[in-house]
This record gives C-alpha cells, sequence and structure tokens, in this order.
C-alpha cells in the first residue's frame, strides 16, 4: 500500500518529481521492499517507475517528542500493569559505533547448544526466521571438543547459517554462561583456544547490524539440546529429517572463504549504489545511477539483472561474458551458431552484460 501511494503520487505530481529531488519521509523499509529479490512483478515494475525520479527515503523525525511525553505522563493510570521484559540492547565489544538492535526491521531468533560426551561431541541449533519458520540443524565432530568449544561451534555455526539467509538483525540464545559473558566482554578468554572461538565470533557478529546475545535456562533451550544430544550421540542415519553436518576441524582452524569482486568494472556503481547508497557527485549522473539501479538487485553479495517476467540474470565483467561466448560457440558442445542466437543461448543460461549483443557479433565475425 505504501509502494502504491508512492507511485500514485509520482504519477499525478509528474512535473514536480522530474523538476525537484523528492525525500520520502518514512519509518517503514519502503526502500528495501522495492529492491528485495523475492518481490512480485507488480513491484518490481513500480520500482524501475520510481526510478526515473530522484527519490530518497529517509527516516521521519519525531514529532513534538516533549508533548508526546506530558500526554503520557499526564494520562498514565496510577497502577501500572507489568510490562513485558525489554529487549536487551547489545554493542559488539570492538565496534564502538555498531547500530543497536531495533525490532522494526525482521528480526531471526537463534537457538544454540552444545554437548560433549564419551559418546561423542556435537552441536544443535535452531534458527527462527521473521515468520516463525524453525530451521533445525545438527553437527558432529570428527574431533574432541570440550563442553564450551561445543557451545561455541554451535554458535559459530548458527551465525554462519543466519549470514548465509541473509539475516540483517539477529537475537541469539544460549544456555551456557561462559559463552554469553565472553561474547558480551563480561568474562574475559584466557584459554587460547576460547580466545581463538571469540574472535571467530565477534568477526561473523561483525556480517550483521546489529544482535542481542542472552543466557537462558536450559528448560528454555530443550529444542537445540535435543538436537545437539542426537548429533553427539548417533553416529548412523537419523530418523527424522534432521540435517547432520560432519565438521572435520575445528572452526578457528579454517579460514572463511571471501568472494573476489571485480573493480571498475560496468557493475561497480550499481553494486555500491544498492549496498552502499553511493552516488556519483555529478546530480545528472546520480540521477541516470538511480533510474537505472532499478532494474537490478543484489542477492549474495552478487549482482543480478531483473525483469517484468524473465528470470534473474547474473551480472557478469566482460571478461567473463568473452570467456562464456567462447565456450559456446566453439567448445566441446558448441555448433558455431549466430550472432543472434549466440547471445539468445547466453541469455537463457542466465547470464548479462550490457555489451552481450555487440561481443557475440564480434566474436561471430
Amino acid at each position: 500500500q505504501l509502494a502504491l501511494a508512492l507511485v500514485v503520487s509520482a504519477r499525478r505530481l509528474r512535473p514536480y518529481f522530474q523538476a525537484h529531488g523528492i525525500k520520502v519521509l518514512t519509518n517503514q523499509p519502503l526502500r528495501q521492499v522495492l529492491q528485495k529479490p523475492e518481490i512480485s512483478g507488480r513491484l518490481i515494475k513500480w520500482a524501475i517507475e520510481l526510478g526515473e525520479f530522484d527519490i530518497q527515503f529517509v527516516p521521519r523525525p519525531a514529532e513534538k517528542g516533549q508533548a508526546v511525553a506530558d500526554f503520557i505522563s499526564e494520562l498514565t493510570p496510577a497502577t501500572v500493569q507489568p510490562t513485558s521484559e525489554a529487549i536487551t540492547e547489545t554493542i559488539l565489544p570492538d565496534q564502538p559505533g555498531a547500530e543497536r538492535l531495533d525490532t522494526s526491521p525482521p528480526v531471526w531468533g537463534l537457538h544454540v547448544d552444545g554437548s560433549a560426551n564419551q559418546q561423542g561431541c556435537g552441536a544443535g541449533l535452531v534458527l527462527t526466521t521473521p515468520d516463525g519458520l524453525k530451521i533445525e540443524y545438527a553437527l558432529r565432530f570428527d574431533f574432541r571438543t570440550s563442553n564450551n568449544e561445543a557451545e561455541y561451534e554451535a554458535l559459530l555455526a548458527g551465525l554462519r547459517l543466519a549470514k548465509s539467509m541473509n539475516a540483517k538483525q539477529i537475537r541469539i540464545h544460549s544456555d551456557s554462561q561462559l559463552i554469553v559473558n565472553q561474547v558480551t566482554a563480561d568474562f574475559a578468554a584466557k584459554d587460547a583456544s576460547m580466545y581463538a572461538y571469540l574472535s571467530t565470533a565477534h568477526q561473523l557478529l561483525r556480517s550483521f547490524q546489529a544482535y542481542e546475545i542472552k543466557q537462558i535456562p536450559r528448560g528454555e533451550n530443550s529444542h537445540a539440546d535435543a538436537l545437539a544430544r542426537l548429533a553427539s550421540a548417533i553416529n548412523d542415519k537419523v530418523g527424522r529429517k534432521v540435517p547432520v553436518e560432519i565438521l572435520a576441524q575445528p572452526s578457528t582452524v579454517t579460514s572463511e572463504a571471501c568472494a573476489v569482486r571485480y573493480e571498475d568494472t560496468w557493475m561497480s556503481p550499481i553494486y555500491l549504489y544498492l549496498t552502499n547508497g553511493i552516488l556519483p557527485e555529478d546530480k545528472a549522473q546520480a540521477r541516470k545511477l538511480r533510474y537505472r539501479s532499478a532494474r537490478y538487485t543484489v542477492i549474495n553479495d552478487v549482482l543480478y539483472k531483473r525483469g517484468y517476467t524473465t528470470p534473474y540474470l547474473k551480472c557478469l565483467p566482460a571478461e567473463q561474458g568473452e570467456y562464456i561466448l567462447r565456450e559456446i560457440h566453439s567448445g566441446v558442445c558448441g555448433d558455431h551458431s549466430g550472432s543472434r542466437s549466440l547471445a539468445y543461448k547466453v541469455f537463457r543460461q542466465g547470464y548479462f552484460w550490457p555489451t552481450m549483443h555487440q561481443d557475440a557479433n564480434t566474436l561471430v565475425k
């Protein structure tokens, strides 16, 4: 409804939208909704239509905060009903400027638990999406760990899973007093192994805009505890459809692989605008980039081109595009087709770059 209201306003006030920059004051994540990869065709059409204009989404400021405070103080009844527990705001210990947890964007939930006994070592976690869907996950270790190390492995696995699901804010629950207090910097990690796990946890937590971690009683963490005991005790097939991953070595040993980014290509300005909101200083170029970026989206740090009815096309630099053209044209299964047919085959494979047709024509000649 908010997107429709903005589209209708842009259509009726088109001369003003074209002549001036428009600032939309809203507390709703309207910009994120228009750029979500899973939006419907109608929203994609509206996003492309609005991309023509110089529109900026800014938070709505507080209106007469003192008057609201006076209104609440005057009309609050004498007997106040007990309220639910407020959300604990936690900041990364080594990031003074980290954002606090905000309940307006979607918040993911994570319950983790580790288990180490004579039968084996394992971890269990339950990731809850903002829609309430629960994702169960269990890990069995091929190496011996202490109970605290198993708890850390469960936390790291849960953070990696949440990061792969593109979660921005996460609320973490654990029944380990040591792990929670080390992450919040209330306890110091004196052991070398604990310090390595803590550093890895902080590195993963930087991938989120904000987070909250709190200790809960073991009885409230029974779901993750059952998965951890399942992974540590059972060495063969699991009856239920619960994915059990075999971890060959501690998470502090393996280094996280980083995706290679191509700088100074045709994708760079679009990627920087969609991820960080960076625009050129020239107003004309900035307006052109906004209009162009409405046809693209970023999924897991990868740029895709979107359309009304076409699937998402992975954007490639010109060098990779030429390699794909050569493989399709004269590779093992190449049929030396014409330029138009060659470009269409690349399109059907799910790839895109602006000079695709020109490069295909040059290669065929």
